[in-house]
C-alpha cells in the first residue's frame, strides 16, 4: 500500500520549475464549421515544444518569455504559423482550414502528437475519412468494421460488428459515446454498429498501454467523440441505400454561439419482406415477418463564454423483430406471435470550464440504458364453445448506470500534462427475468402466472486518477498514471489499485521505442452463450460470490518513419483472471438456477506480435496490418481442466486497405483480409441414439449422441474476402451528389459461418459441411449534402 502512495504523491508533485514563462491558451476548431479538432498539434517551431489539443479542442502551451514561431497543425487540414513575442499570457483561438476543400494533395504532418514522438503506444486514430471511403455492407459505414482491421483486433464470426482485441471478450471493451458506456453495439444481429458516421467527430481505439484516465475493463478502450454542430451556416445530408435511409442535418441556433446536429437512420427490411409474405398469404392463414432497427443521435452546444460551454448529447437506437401468424376457420382461430426487442438510450449533459490558462475542468453527468426483451405465446380460440386457451412467455434483461464525472486537465509547462479527476456510477443489473402464463378456461385452476429469475441487484462503483504525460529529456518521455477504485455490491466493498506506465525513447527525429505496462480491472461480467450476434448476452456484477476480473499487460514496441510511411511493430503478453462462463450444458435459458450457480471461472493469456504501416497523407493512402497471436483459456470446471484456445484466437490475421482519391469527383477504397480459421469445437465421434423418440418430419441424426473430446478441438477454413467502394462525387446547384457503388466479398469466398457433422455412422462421423452465411453481397447508395 506503502508503494502505491508514494507514487501518487510523485505523480502530485512531477512538475518543472522553469525561468518566467507565459502561456498561450484556446480553442482549435474547423473554420468552416467552428467543429472542435480533437488532438490537433500546437508547437514552438524552434525549440519544438508544444501540446495537443484535448477531446474539446482546448490546448495550453507555455513557453519562456520571448519571440517564438508557433505552429498548428492537424492531418487533412493546411497548416498555421504565426508569430509571438510573449510578455504576458496570450488567447488564441485558431481555426484552420480544410485542406480537402482547398483541393490540395498532399498534407503535413508535425511532429508533435505523431507516433513515434508520443508516449502513448498501442493507440490508433481512426479517420472518419476512411470511413466514408472504404468499402462498406449494403451502404452502410461503419466505424467498428474500420476498427476490426487494425492489428491485434479479430472481428469476430463472419459479419458481426462486434470486435475482440488482444485476446480479450467482447465484454472487456469500453465503448464511449461522448463519454458514456455503452454495452451492446450491434444492430441486425451483429452486421451492423449502432454508429451513425455522419454523427461521428473522432475515433480512438486503446489496446494497451492504458492512460489511468480509463478504468473498468480489461481490453481496450474505444472513445468516440459526436460531431457538435455546425456554428457557421446550417447544412446537412440525406442517405439511401439498399435496406436503410439516413438523414443529418447541422447548424446554428444563435450565431457561433449555440449550435446543433440532430442525424437518423432506420432500415425498410420490413417494408420489403411484407409485401413478398403478402403474394405467399392465402386466405386463411396471415403471416406477418418483420425486422427493423433505427438510430437517432442528437447533440446541442452553447457557448456561454470564452471559459464556459454548455452540451447535451442524446442517443436512442433500437432494433425489433418480430412475428405473427393467424389461421381462422369457422369453428376455431389460431394466433401465434413472437417479438424480440433490444436496443440503448444513453444521455450525457457535459459543462466544460476553462479555469485558466493552464487549468481546465470538464463536468459530465450520464445516463445509459441497455434492455433486451422477448415476447412470444399463442392463442387458441374455440368459437362454438367460446373458450380460450393462451400460453405466453416473456423474457427481460438489461443494466442500467446513472453516473457523474469530474475530469482536469493541468498543464503547468510544455514538459507535462497532467490529468485526474473522479467517477461515481450506480448500476442497476437485470440478470434475466422470466414470466410464464397459462390462461384457459377449459380448467381455470391449470392456469399458471409465475415470474422466475434474478432479482436485479445495485451496485455504486467509486474511481479516482492522476496520470503525467511528462518529458525526462529531449529523447525520453514517459506517462505515468494511477487508478483506483471501489465496487460496492451485495454489502461487500472491492478495492482495486491499478498503477500504469509507459515510455518512449527517442533513438532520432523519426525513429523511437516504447514499452508499457497497465494493471487493469474490470468489475462486471457478460455471460455469453455463444449464440452468434443475438443480443441474450446477460451482463452481470461481480457479488459476493463473483470476483472481479483482473488483468496485467505487458507490450515492447518500436515506431518510426521513412519519408510518408509510418511503420510500427509490438509485441505484447496479457494475463488474466476470474474470467466466467457458463458450464457446461448451462444455459441462459434455465430460469429455476441462479445465474452464479450456472457459472464457472477461469484464467485467460494472450500473447502476440502486432505489425503496421500506414500512409495518412498523398492521393494514395491506406495501412497494411499483420498479427501474429496466441489467446488461451482454462478451467477447472470446463475441458477436464485443460487449457484451450479461445473462441477467437486467430494465429494470423493479415488486412490490407488502400483508398485513391483520383480527383475531386472520383475515390476508391479497397480492403483485402485473410486469417487463420477461429477454433471451434466439433464431435469427434457421432452414435444414433437406439432410445430415441423421433418426431414426424425430423431427421435421427438431430437426436444423436456426440462425442466432444476436448473444448474448441478443431480450426474452421483460411478466411478471406475482398471488399470494395467506389464513390462518384458531384456538385450541383443544391449541393454534393455522391453515388456509391461497392461490394462485399467480392470474388464470393464461401466462408463458413459454421461448422457441423454431415453425416452419422453407427461408430463415427465421416463428414464435415459448411454453412456459408455472406457471398458476393453488392452494395449501391445516393448521399445529399447540402
Amino acid at each position: 500500500m506503502k508503494k502505491y502512495l508514494l507514487f501518487a504523491l510523485f505523480m502530485c508533485f512531477v512538475v518543472f520549475i522553469h525561468a518566467q514563462n507565459y502561456t498561450i491558451s484556446g480553442y482549435i476548431s474547423d473554420k468552416s464549421t467552428g467543429e472542435k479538432l480533437l488532438n490537433a498539434s500546437i508547437y514552438d517551431v524552434k525549440l519544438l515544444k508544444g501540446t495537443v489539443s484535448n477531446n474539446y479542442g482546448f490546448y495550453s502551451l507555455s513557453l519562456p518569455a520571448g519571440s517564438h514561431t508557433i505552429a498548428v497543425s492537424f492531418v487533412g487540414y493546411t497548416d498555421v504559423i504565426k508569430q509571438f513575442t510573449l510578455t504576458a499570457n496570450q488567447t488564441w483561438d485558431i481555426e484552420l482550414n480544410s485542406a480537402i476543400e482547398l483541393g490540395e494533395v498532399v498534407v503535413s504532418g508535425s511532429k508533435i502528437g505523431s507516433p513515434v514522438e508520443s508516449s502513448r503506444m498501442s493507440v490508433t486514430e481512426i479517420s472518419m475519412e476512411s470511413i466514408k471511403i472504404l468499402p462498406v455492407l449494403l451502404g452502410e459505414s461503419d466505424l467498428i468494421k474500420i476498427a476490426q482491421l487494425q492489428p491485434g483486433v479479430q472481428g469476430g464470426t463472419e459479419g458481426s460488428s462486434g470486435f475482440f482485441v488482444r485476446g480479450g471478450g467482447a465484454d472487456q471493451n469500453l465503448i464511449l459515446l461522448d463519454g458514456v458506456p455503452i454495452y451492446n453495439i450491434n444492430h441486425l444481429f451483429g452486421f451492423f454498429s449502432i454508429f451513425n458516421a455522419d454523427a461521428i467527430n473522432s475515433v480512438t481505439l486503446v489496446k494497451g498501454g492504458f492512460p489511468a484516465r480509463y478504468g473498468g475493463r480489461l481490453s481496450s478502450v474505444l472513445d468516440i467523440r459526436m460531431k457538435e454542430g455546425n456554428n457557421k451556416k446550417f447544412s446537412g445530408n440525406a442517405s439511401i441505400g439498399l435496406i436503410s435511409a439516413k438523414f443529418m442535418l447541422e447548424g446554428p441556433i444563435l450565431d457561433e454561439q449555440t449550435s446543433f446536429i440532430i442525424s437518423g437512420r432506420r432500415t425498410y427490411i420490413d417494408a420489403i419482406i411484407r409485401p413478398i409474405w403478402a403474394i405467399a398469404e392465402n386466405t386463411k392463414v396471415g403471416n406477418i415477418p418483420g425486422y427493423y432497427f433505427y438510430d437517432l443521435n442528437f447533440k446541442i452546444n452553447h457557448k456561454i463564454n470564452n471559459r464556459h460551454r454548455l452540451y447535451l448529447s442524446l442517443y436512442n437506437g433500437s432494433d425489433n423483430a418480430y412475428f405473427s401468424l393467424t389461421e381462422k376457420e369457422t369453428d376455431y382461430s389460431y394466433k401465434e406471435f413472437n417479438t424480440i426487442v433490444w436496443g440503448n438510450l444513453i444521455g450525457a449533459l457535459r459543462w466544460n470550464y476553462a479555469i485558466s490558462e493552464k487549468l481546465f475542468a470538464n463536468l459530465n453527468l450520464t445516463y445509459s440504458d441497455y434492455n433486451f426483451r422477448t415476447e412470444l405465446g399463442h392463442e387458441i380460440i374455440d368459437l362454438a364453445l367460446d373458450n380460450k386457451e393462451g400460453l405466453y412467455q416473456k423474457y427481460n434483461s438489461g443494466i442500467k448506470d446513472l453516473s457523474s464525472k469530474l475530469d482536469f486537465d493541468f498543464i503547468p509547462n510544455s514538459a507535462n500534462y497532467i490529468r485526474f479527476g473522479g467517477l461515481f456510477t450506480k448500476h442497476r443489473f437485470t440478470p434475466g427475468v422470466h414470466v410464464y402464463k397459462i390462461e384457459t378456461s377449459f380448467d381455470p385452476e391449470a392456469e399458471i402466472d409465475s415470474v422466475y429469475g434474478d432479482k436485479p441487484i445495485f451496485a455504486n462503483e467509486y474511481s479516482a486518477y492522476i496520470e503525467d504525460d511528462v518529458n525526462l529529456g529531449s529523447r525520453l518521455k514517459t506517462n505515468m498514471g494511477f487508478h483506483f477504485s471501489v465496487f460496492e455490491v451485495n454489502g461487500r466493498n472491492y478495492f482495486s489499485y491499478e498503477p500504469r506506465f509507459s515510455l518512449r525513447y527517442s533513438v532520432t527525429e523519426n525513429w523511437s521505442f516504447k514499452a508499457s505496462y497497465a494493471k487493469m480491472n474490470q468489475n462486471i461480467h457478460l455471460l455469453t452463450s455463444n449464440n452468434v450476434g443475438l443480443p441474450i448476452d446477460l451482463w452481470v456484477p461481480a457479488t459476493d460470490r463473483i470476483l472481479p476480473q483482473k488483468s496485467v499487460q505487458y507490450a515492447f514496441g518500436s515506431s518510426f518513419n521513412v519519408k510518408k510511411l509510418n511503420f510500427s511493430i509490438e509485441a505484447y503478453y496479457k494475463e488474466m483472471d476470474n474470467i466466467i462462463e457458463y458450464k457446461e450444458g448451462a444455459s441462459y435459458l434455465d430460469h429455476k438456477t441462479k445465474w452464479e450457480d450456472k457459472v464457472t471461472k477461469g484464467i485467460g493469456w494472450a500473447y502476440g506480435l502486432e505489425f503496421l504501416v500506414e500512409k495518412k497523407v498523398g492521393k494514395f493512402t491506406g495501412w497494411l496490418g499483420y498479427t501474429l497471436a496466441w489467446a488461451w483459456r482454462q478451467s477447472p470446471e470446463i475441458n477436464e481442466g485443460i487449457k484451450f484456445p479461445y473462441r477467437y484466437d486467430r494465429r494470423h490475421d493479415l488486412s490490407v486497405t488502400t483508398a485513391y482519391k483520383f480527383n475531386e469527383e472520383y475515390d476508391i477504397g479497397v480492403s483485402w483480409i485473410f486469417g487463420t480459421g477461429y477454433a471451434t469445437t466439433l464431435a469427434t465421434e457421432k452414435y444414433l441414439n437406439p432410445n430415441g423418440l423421433y418426431r414426424q418430419g425430423f431427421q435421427k441424426e438431430h437426436y444423436a449422441i456426440e462425442v466432444v473430446e476436448h473444448r474448441n478441438n478443431y480450426r474452421m477454413p483460411l478466411y478471406h474476402r475482398l471488399d470494395f467502394n467506389f464513390n462518384y462525387k458531384k456538385k450541383r446547384k443544391f449541393g454534393l451528389h455522391t453515388f456509391s457503388f461497392g461490394a462485399y466479398n467480392a470474388y464470393n469466398r464461401p466462408n463458413p459461418f459454421f461448422i457441423r457433422v454431415g453425416s452419422i455412422s453407427t461408430s463415427s462421423a465421416s463428414s464435415l459441411v459448411g454453412y456459408s452465411l455472406s457471398p458476393l453481397i453488392p452494395n449501391v447508395s445516393y448521399t445529399l449534402n447540402f
